[in-house]
């Protein structure tokens, strides 16, 4: 899109770049936007800081390299030196926001903001579709339901789930499912997953949205501890373990999984959704040895 930026001696410059929602990293848009006016003229950092408001030259480039960060206060400022107006301003303002945000939840409204002010301007963020699929749990459950219930009422998917869902709530389900090209319908109205599996997609807000799934399943783990043996299965270690050792299970676990989604989608029929967790966390601190020892000798002094 061009940027259209007037310059102090009258000259107007259009900066040819791609749409701004087209970007999820500020450091990333500021680089691009300076590579470009570089490109196409004799800016430089100096000109950019003072333009910007900075007193140091190199304070902006230095953003950019990750050594300094850029303040929500100060990215208006910014944004207005690069030309931005209007939503792009709003919006690269955002992406300082969600950067800098202290926890998942404040991420995940800089996140969300994001998007309705992109949706709002007929335009899409990258990663919108991927992080409303992987924030909640009925995203996952549907989509593997839906294709194996032909002819189903939305109600008749809600009472088949173990957790609580209206039939409105399948209905908008079911609606996303196909916008996001997830789930297709056929001509007699049945669905259909166009993807055996999904892998999460290489943008930085879709590992947020995982978490919250996380979360839910992990309640949802918990519930499951009332269900009969016969349908459900729950086992688990406590382990002392070195750093080479967590890497080793960590790879072991990744070719397990590859496994199992390997069997699971070996057949077409399903005969009922499961979830699987795998979690492997810390329980203690991280030891050292030098200051165990030295503990162990202070307290025998005493």
């Amino acid at each position: 899109m061009p940027i259209l930026c007037s310059e102090c001696t009258g000259k107007v410059i259009f900066v040819l770049m791609k749409e701004i929602v087209e970007y999820t990293d500020y450091r990333k848009y500021i680089q691009d936007y300076y590579d470009e006016r570089k490109r196409t003229s004799a800016f430089s950092w100096h000109m950019f800081a003072q333009k910007a408001g900075f007193a140091s030259d190199v304070y902006l480039k230095y953003v950019c390299e990750g050594k300094k960060n850029l303040s929500v206060g100060s990215a208006g400022s910014v944004a207005s030196a690069m030309g931005l107006v209007g939503f792009e301003q709003t919006y690269f303002v955002l992406m300082v926001s969600y950067a800098h945000a202290k926890d998942d939840k404040t991420k995940r409204a800089a996140f969300e903001e994001r998007c309705a002010l992109a949706n709002a301007h007929k335009m899409r963020v990258l990663g919108d579709e991927e992080f409303n699929y992987f924030k909640s749990w009925k995203n996952s459950v549907i989509r593997e339901l839906a294709p194996h219930m032909p002819g189903a009422k939305p109600l008749e998917m809600a009472r088949a789930c173990k957790q609580k869902i209206s039939a409105t709530e399948v209905s908008e389900t079911l609606d996303f499912l196909v916008k996001a090209k997830l789930l297709k319908k056929d001509k007699n109205g049945n669905y259909q997953q166009t993807d055996k599996a999904i892998r999460m997609a290489p943008v930085e807000a879709v590992p947020l949205a995982a978490r919250d799934l996380q979360r839910q399943m992990g309640e949802f783990a918990i519930q499951s501890l009332d269900l009969p043996l016969s349908e459900r299965m729950m086992s688990g270690y406590t382990l002392g373990l070195t750093r080479r050792a967590y890497e080793r299970i960590k790879k072991e676990t990744e070719d397990y999984y590859r496994r199992v989604v390997a069997i699971a989608t070996e057949e077409d029929e399903t005969e009922q959704v499961y979830r699987l967790n795998v979690q492997l966390f810390p329980l203690s601190e991280r030891l050292n040895k030098n200051e165990t020892v030295l503990n162990k000798e202070e307290k025998n002094e005493k």
